[in-house]
């Protein structure tokens, strides 16, 4: 085996194939990209030289600062969600429930595997207002409250929106998390237990430190999937009312697909990868810089 590893040309046979495919799916589309956001037009009428056009556009256009702040507020709120309620639902799977969590793990999974249009269209009737009244609306006016029109304003599509995914990915994370922490070792555990440590004390020295690596890679694989959401906002609301509820992924859609903008599409799309790659430096910095503390 070391012989085979140290012949670069056995390498380069084994590993060619598979980077030639890599290249060809996925960094091909990327570099074509990136050069579209310097024209504008589409494949049927042609592309003309923008230069900067676009990116001067990017920095002007209202409807893209709304998307980003959308973005930012959607991804930040709905990843504290996934984490957290994650991380609790680990923490009850191993020392609550223990090896009877099995049902539970599968139950609370289960929306993980479930179609977006399937859960949007459920949403959608909890949350009804017209023409009828949903089961959420219903239970408000039992309590003496009025019903509130969720999915016709901007604030409450969005509470909704995020109650949604929360609801649907805390599961997944729940799992992730989890079986980070079946590798905190049990003697230390125990030991703590002997010398008398309650839970918190327990949670607070030895649990919470010891999956902070989990945690981090959560939370990265969590924020950059909230920051490229697209199906269940499309599904749900469609981007509406208006646009109060657009993200930056279904304005790029939108304009490269409905106004057939493939240059400033790109662009937006380009703002997305940026958003993304800092996002993940800046928690890789922070997880290294807890790691050395």
């Amino acid at each position: 085996m070391n012989s085979v590893l140290a012949d670069k040309r056995a390498i380069a046979i084994l590993l060619g194939p598979a980077l030639l495919v890599y290249t060809l799916i996925t960094m091909v589309p990327v570099v074509w990209s990136f050069v579209l956001t310097f024209f504008k037009g589409n494949p049927l009428q042609g592309f003309d030289f923008a230069g900067i056009q676009n990116f001067q556009r990017l920095f002007t256009d209202s409807y893209v600062h709304d998307a980003f702040w959308f973005t930012v507020k959607y991804a930040l709120l709905t990843s504290i969600g996934q984490v957290v309620l994650g991380y609790g639902l680990a923490l009850l799977y191993m020392f609550v429930l223990k090896k009877s969590s099995s049902i539970v793990r599968t139950l609370v999974f289960f929306p993980v595997v479930l179609p977006t249009v399937a859960i949007s269209l459920l949403y959608q009737k909890l949350f009804q207002s017209a023409p009828n009244d949903g089961l959420v609306n219903e239970l408000l006016v039992n309590v003496g409250l009025s019903g509130v029109d969720w999915l016709g304003a901007g604030d409450t599509a969005f509470i909704v929106i995020i109650i949604m995914d929360v609801w649907r990915s805390m599961g997944f994370y729940g799992v992730l998390i989890f079986s980070g922490l079946l590798d905190i070792p049990e003697d230390i555990i125990e030991s703590a237990r002997m010398d008398g440590a309650r839970f918190w004390s327990l949670f607070r020295h030895i649990i919470l430190p010891m999956s902070l690596p989990i945690l981090f890679a959560s939370a990265i694989f969590s924020i950059n999937g909230t920051v490229k959401v697209f199906d269940s906002v499309f599904a749900l609301t469609g981007g509406g009312p208006g646009n109060s509820t657009t993200p930056l992924t279904l304005y790029m859609y939108r304009t490269a697909f409905q106004y057939s903008d493939y240059g400033y599409g790109s662009t937006i799309a380009l703002l997305l990868t940026i958003m993304c790659l800092l996002i993940t430096l800046l928690l890789f910095r922070s997880s290294r810089r807890d790691n050395t503390l």
